[in-house]
């Protein structure tokens, strides 16, 4: 059963209870062994996280790709996981203590650049824009002046990367990004969200008062979200020619970072 085929695909395998997490970007494959020792950190500190599945190999290799396999933490069970409850898993993780050996230091824009190294049928035009626009948000980044110390962080803190299981505990998921950096970061995609895919607001208020830190009402707000947008819209670089879709709401949302208008809505990719 095909749970998403972007630039991941996921699988679940129900006669197996597990989930199988392919990586299909070559330029994004050395992120898999980070995540299984990121996956075994979490369970060895009893973070609430998803879990590799037990007796199979990590990260399994095949046919020249990487995937992960993890124990099946279910389909979602109802209600929905809350953005209260997102801010509750994100105060835990960033309190723990840095692994060792130590994690990779937050870089933002290097997905960016790897992806546009791999991407599918790309205008020139468009990689211009795209690496002037990359120059601008890295020139940004150096003027902000963080108000939070480094932690880990999950680095793609949306509520999709939350599972509730069946006995009711919300988990987080999908490791791509962690990495020790500022806290601030985790609280940006949720915010984005709300005004770029016209989520409720009220998600927002949620984890900032779970959190406690609205992060729009800090100064380095406007640099982190034009790095999450950048990121947004070239997160699918690699499959632009091999899925219309998301060619489609691509351009969407590069058009809407190139005519400037911060208003776009934006749909998901899948």
């Amino acid at each position: 059963m095909a749970l998403k085929l972007t630039v991941n695909y996921v699988y679940r395998l129900p006669r197996a209870g597990a989930v199988v997490r392919i990586a299909t970007s070559s330029a994004m494959a050395h992120r898999v062994p980070k995540v299984v020792e990121v996956a075994r950190w979490l369970a060895a500190r009893d973070i609430p996280a998803v879990r590799l599945l037990p007796g199979v190999p990590a990260p399994v290799s095949a046919g020249g790709a990487l995937a992960t396999v993890w124990a099946d933490a279910g389909p979602g069970a109802p209600p929905a996981p809350t953005a209260a409850e997102l801010g509750a898993a994100l105060r835990r993780l960033h309190a723990v203590t840095p692994p060792r050996p130590q994690l990779p230091r937050w870089d933002p824009l290097d997905d960016v650049r790897r992806r546009m190294s791999d991407a599918e049928a790309l205008p020139a035009a468009d990689r211009a824009f795209l690496e002037e626009l990359a120059g601008r948000v890295a020139e940004g980044l150096r003027t902000v002046r963080y108000r939070l110390p480094p932690v880990v962080i999950h680095g793609d803190a949306h509520l999709g990367n939350l599972i509730r299981r069946p006995d009711g505990q919300v988990v987080l998921c999908d490791f791509d990004s962690v990495s020790i950096g500022p806290a601030e970061w985790d609280l940006v995609p949720v915010a984005v969200g709300t005004i770029r895919f016209g989520y409720p607001a009220a998600r927002h208020a949620q984890l900032a008062a779970a959190y406690g830190l609205d992060v729009t009402r800090w100064d380095g707000w406007p640099v982190l979200r034009a790095v999450r947008e950048l990121k947004l819209v070239t997160s699918v670089l690699p499959i632009l020619a091999s899925s219309p879709t998301a060619a489609a709401q691509f351009r969407v949302r590069l058009d809407s970072l190139r005519s400037g208008d911060p208003t776009v809505r934006w749909r998901p990719y899948s």
